[in-house]
């Protein structure tokens, strides 16, 4: 595996004075991704109505293979979109629920995601239900518990975070995949943080759907995410635009949605060749550990706790804070503002830290990013 940390810091365009460790918001795209975007725009420029019409459909499905070979899927079974996020509308809003059916969800399930399953419930008449995550240091058995005792006979589809986004807890997919497949219940997996910072094997995992971002953790460019459909449900899956393809199939449908820049998407490719150029598996790994021993460091020095286990999980860690007279909001502005950012949530009394781990972070970043966080909470103590 390459030298990491501040040896490859320059391969990505990152303010060398702020203390970047917040990975998992929104990603960073490396240098060598965007010339490869860049140069996938000047050929969609030098002529656009041949690349759009002639060169753009093989093109797209060359890189969704591509895309697929790494997810163990393959390539028909995945199409692209902007985010996880419009991936799980189009799941959503394709769904005929009835009066009375019900959509569950994880209570720590993603902003933007709950308020998609509002909308759909909300104009078909069904419900919201949450399963209630225990939290912190949730064990696989009782994660999926928590699932399965939220399940009733008018459960029509459960919406399962692989990872959290607001607590960074793995789900236990296989065991809440074959409980609420016992039951009669699709899976819709949220997969926004999965590709590039934990192991994949679509064909293996057995969900109905999963959609991911490809722009987080496998740093391709801002707007390219992946829906991948089991092939048994990809009749009656329709994108949240509807265009020429309607009624077509499902890649004729997703492919196409009308005119747009889709350079995100075809320089995958040179994505996929920095992550496995920066170790892939052994990233994966190490992102993790480092993860882990980073919320251990700066809890030790807020004298607080981790909401770990005793292994490392993912490329992502929560470090309870100390009481504070800020609110989740304006602590992260202060944290901005202080030359820092991490994301905070709360989750019951207590107001959580997220941490990130990438290829151009070392344990220095978390040291320099401990000594903000403990001044900013000194100066506004509860």
């Amino acid at each position: 595996m390459a030298a990491l940390g501040a040896a490859v810091r320059g391969e990505w365009a990152l303010e060398r004075d702020f203390v970047t460790i917040n990975h998992g918001s929104y990603g960073a795209t490396p240098r060598p991704v965007l010339a490869a975007q860049d140069e996938w725009r000047r050929r969609m420029e030098a002529q656009p109505s041949r690349f759009f019409a002639r060169e753009l459909p093989a093109a797209l499905r060359d890189a969704a293979a591509g895309l697929a070979d790494f997810l163990g899927a393959r390539g028909e079974d995945v199409a692209f979109v902007a985010n996880a996020t419009t991936g799980c509308n189009a799941v959503l809003r394709s769904l005929r629920l009835g009066a009375g059916d019900e959509i569950l969800v994880l209570s720590h399930v993603y902003g933007a995601v709950r308020n998609t399953v509002r909308f759909v419930a909300e104009r078909q008449g069904a419900r919201m239900v949450e399963a209630v995550l225990p939290f912190p240091r949730a064990d696989e058995e009782a994660l999926a518990a928590a699932v399965v005792a939220a399940i009733t006979p008018r459960t029509r589809i459960a919406v399962i975070d692989h990872i959290t986004s607001s607590s960074a807890l793995v789900l236990p997919l296989p065991a809440i995949l074959a409980a609420c497949h016992a039951r009669g219940v699709p899976v819709l997996v949220d997969g926004a943080h999965g590709p590039g910072q934990v192991e994949l094997d679509l064909g293996a995992l057995g969900a109905d759907w999963y959609t991911g971002n490809c722009h987080k953790w496998l740093s391709a460019a801002k707007g390219c995410a992946f829906l991948w459909a089991r092939s048994d449900r990809q009749d009656g899956l329709h994108p949240t635009v509807i265009s020429h393809g309607f009624g077509a199939g499902f890649l004729a449908e997703f492919d196409w949605t009308g005119t747009a820049d889709p350079s995100a998407f075809l320089s995958v490719g040179a994505a996929l060749a920095f992550h496995a150029s920066l170790g892939g598996p052994a990233l994966r790994a190490r992102n993790a550990a480092l993860a882990f021993e980073a919320a251990g460091l700066m809890a030790s020095r807020l004298g607080t706790e981790t909401a770990l286990g005793n292994a490392p999980a993912c490329a992502m860690a929560m470090v309870r804070l100390p009481p504070t007279a800020l609110a989740a909001g304006a602590l992260r502005a202060a944290l901005f503002a202080a030359g820092t950012d991490a994301p905070v949530h709360r989750h019951g009394e207590a107001l959580w830290l997220r941490l990130s781990a990438q290829a151009y972070n070392e344990m220095e970043d978390y040291r320099r990013a401990g000594e903000i966080v403990a001044g900013v909470i000194a100066a506004h103590p509860a």
